[in-house]
């Protein structure tokens, strides 16, 4: 198997493939690299095998063919879809099995994958090519090395993700009208086995008490709609309107936090962020959904690295005690340990504390709206630095 670019002029791709089914927030982080190839391959035609839950956000993408993959669907019914299609090349840009299995029904002479260090489940099976290895870096790094492997070294961060006017008339009604700036805060992320993501909602409390109080923010809570997340949002709601009981700032503010748990499909909370000053959450979709959508998100990180998975623009509003949690929990610095190593501790978000959170709040605030997200993008070497 090599590993260089392949000889051919990019005019004879005609038609590509790119197999990416999950999760929304790297979804998210593979769009860019769809616009670059729409814009450095105008004549080539794109699909996208996506996820059915992540597809409900990316649907009517323009200038690329969006098929989604329900896995509760036999798998007959996908190879029917592809028996009769022929495409010059398959980017399989994601090394779950899951992924390489549903890729066996594509049919391209090209079945372009990732590099050794980045593969793992068996990825090497499934593709017959792999993009040029490189240092550690972000998530988003190696989808761009996809374009690169096809002589594209430049990167294009645009993502214009279309928003339906039903999903923004369905938020208008859920949200009462207000001068004041919203700040979402999605508390949740995904529940997994030992992800030990989730800030504690007493902190998340302090922080939406303190926008409130202190900045004249609007909180909105969000979520999907599982018992812990409805719980936190219960939670949150309870101690930041018992704080404000005897606070004049209870009668100039009718409901200091809205809580949209379960109420918001992907688009709904898509436009959401959009409207946003600013969002707060873990390690999760909404970070990447957010920056898709042109909002800072202060991110808090602890059990994962925020070099590799955090936002791609914005980088300086995150709380990173990522280093910290590593030499707390597992006795070494940083720089020793592999990269993505996650900090499976209970215990690890507990190094963020509130303040943290609203010195990032304050600064952000008090920067202005079209720096906020500003930073050098470096065409080679990732997304650069703030």
């Amino acid at each position: 198997m090599t590993h260089q670019k392949l000889p051919y002029p990019n005019s004879s791709l005609k038609r590509l493939c790119l197999l990416r089914l999950s999760a929304v927030g790297d979804c998210c982080n593979l769009l860019p690299v769809i616009r670059t190839l729409q814009q450095y391959l105008p004549n080539t035609e794109l699909t996208w095998v996506i996820g059915k839950g992540e597809a409900s956000l990316f649907r009517g993408l323009d200038g690329v063919e969006l098929v989604e993959y329900d896995k509760n669907t036999r798998t007959g019914t996908f190879r029917d879809t592809f028996k009769s299609q022929k495409f010059d090349g398959l980017l399989l840009m994601q090394v779950a099995l899951r992924a390489g299995l549903v890729s066996r029904y594509i049919h391209a002479p090209l079945r372009l994958g990732f590099d050794v260090p980045r593969s793992r489940d068996g990825h090497g099976f499934f593709i017959n090519q792999r993009i040029a290895q490189s240092g550690p870096g972000h998530v988003i790094d190696g989808f761009f090395g996809f374009a690169e492997f096809l002589g594209i070294p430049e990167r294009v961060f645009r993502w214009d993700i279309p928003v339906p006017e039903t999903a923004t008339s369905k938020l208008d009604r859920l949200l009462p009208a207000s001068s004041q700036p919203l700040l979402v805060i999605s508390p949740c992320s995904s529940q997994r086995s030992r992800n030990f993501r989730n800030w504690s909602a007493e902190n998340y409390a302090a922080v939406a008490r303190y926008a409130v109080q202190k900045c004249g923010l609007q909180v909105v809570i969000t979520g999907t709609g599982t018992a812990e997340e409805h719980a936190y949002a219960s939670k949150i709601q309870r101690i930041v309107s018992d704080s404000l009981h005897k606070s004049a700032m209870k009668d100039s503010m009718t409901v200091p936090v809205i809580n949209l748990v379960g109420k918001t499909d992907l688009k709904m909370l898509y436009a959401l962020l959009g409207r946003a000053v600013a969002v707060i959450a873990p390690d999760s979709g909404p970070i990447h959904m957010s920056v898709a959508a042109g909002t800072p998100a202060i991110g808090l990180y602890a059990t994962s690295n925020p070099d590799r998975t955090g936002p791609v623009l914005g980088k300086k509003w995150v709380v990173n005690q990522y280093p910290e949690a590593v030499k707390r929990f597992i006795g070494r610095d940083v720089a020793t340990v592999r990269w993505g190593r996650r900090v499976r501790h209970p215990d690890a978000m507990s190094l963020i504390t509130t303040s943290m959170v609203t010195e990032r709040l304050d600064d952000l605030l008090a920067t202005p709206v079209k720096a906020r997200l500003e930073q050098a993008l470096n065409s080679k070497n990732g997304v650069g630095d703030d």
